[in-house]
């Protein structure tokens, strides 16, 4: 979808009667059937519903990769082999094209990759949840987004070093899920390689900074994130507690890290005085992060959003077509291939 979003024409391939996974998903459908889910990654795509386990359907598959600067594909290892459709001889035959597999656990791994498997297995519920409590996933399917992400760049760059005439190999671009998540733990990795110790939930504190947390202000939750020694200071006149802005034990965020009880119990009791708004407008005329926690349609409301179309791209991103019913462009896509999309 990002690489639609960004211009590209896109025919996505799917099983005949099922199509992907996530139509399925669901409830919520909109008023065409279509989930919720499958809207929200699947907008400016063209659908084409084939066999590939035939030869007609393989026959329409190469045909398509010939013309094709990309491929992606999440199949389980081998099974484009098995149906004659082998990346590595495709890739050979065709030096202009770019292939992109996505793998839950690498190239050789048969395992299947479900974004919350991973999250599991790559630290980030270990890190996730209340000190003390269960672990906990990321309430967004968030491994699968970043893996996405990171498949993005990667076929960005593959592209522009397209003009080098690059070997087959190198132009059999392998991610996986495991490795995304694993990378996007970034500090919190960082900290366990620099120390030696394992990492802790800390709930909606964090391990580095002070005050960096959710506090209860009178009315609804809010968050203070303080990243530099000047925010502290500011922050903590904006709340009217001066007395924190002079004591020398909290001059350094290393300070404050070694009192983190005391500093954040004097911002607790302070902010339960008042409404979020009040401590919010403070916050922000002295140019401390802070911000309250909305609910989703709070969020929503505040940027350009549709119901078919999802949240719009930033921009040079723009929603050109909507998620495509199931072969709604078979017809064009198996008479024409890529000359489709100037029909």
């Amino acid at each position: 979808m990002i690489l639609g979003d960004l211009g590209a024409d896109v025919i996505k391939v799917e099983r005949p009667g099922a199509g992907d996974d996530t139509r399925g998903w669901g409830p919520p459908f909109d008023s065409a059937g279509q989930s919720a889910y499958f809207l929200s990654v699947n907008r400016n795509k063209l659908s084409v519903a084939i066999d590939l386990r035939t030869s007609d359907g393989a026959a329409q598959i190469r045909h398509l990769v010939s013309e094709a600067d990309v491929v992606v594909d999440n199949f389980p290892r081998g099974s484009l082999e098995r149906l004659g459709l082998s990346p590595s001889q495709l890739l050979a035959e065709h030096p202009h094209l770019i292939w992109c597999t996505i793998t839950g656990f690498g190239a050789e791994s048969d395992r299947p990759g479900y974004d919350f498997v991973v999250q599991a297995e790559s630290g980030w519920m270990a890190i996730t949840g209340a000190p003390g409590g269960e672990p906990m996933k990321v309430g967004v399917a968030l491994v699968d987004v970043i893996a996405g992400k990171d498949a993005a760049i990667a076929i960005l760059a593959a592209l522009a070093a397209r003009h080098r005439g690059t070997d087959a190999g190198s132009r059999h671009l392998v991610l996986s899920l495991a490795h995304s998540a694993v990378a996007a733990l970034v500090n919190v990795a960082q900290n366990a390689l620099v120390s030696g110790h394992d990492a802790s939930r800390w709930g909606n504190a964090h391990p580095n900074l002070v005050p960096y947390q959710l506090f209860d202000a009178q009315d609804r939750p809010f968050v203070i994130a303080v990243g530099t020694d000047a925010q502290f200071v500011a922050c903590v006149r904006a709340l009217g507690l001066d007395a924190l802005a002079t004591d020398e034990r909290y001059r350094t965020n290393a300070g404050r890290l070694a009192h983190r009880d005391a500093v954040v119990g004097a911002i607790r009791e302070q902010v339960r005085t008042q409404p979020a708004a009040v401590w919010q407008a403070a916050l922000d005329a002295a140019g401390v992060p802070c911000g309250v926690v909305k609910p989703v349609l709070e969020a929503l409301r505040e940027v350009d959003a549709s119901p078919l179309t999802g949240v719009a791209p930033i921009a040079p991103g723009a929603v050109r077509r909507p998620p495509p019913l199931l072969d709604e462009h078979g017809t064009l896509v198996r008479s024409r291939g890529w000359a489709a999309f100037q029909a």
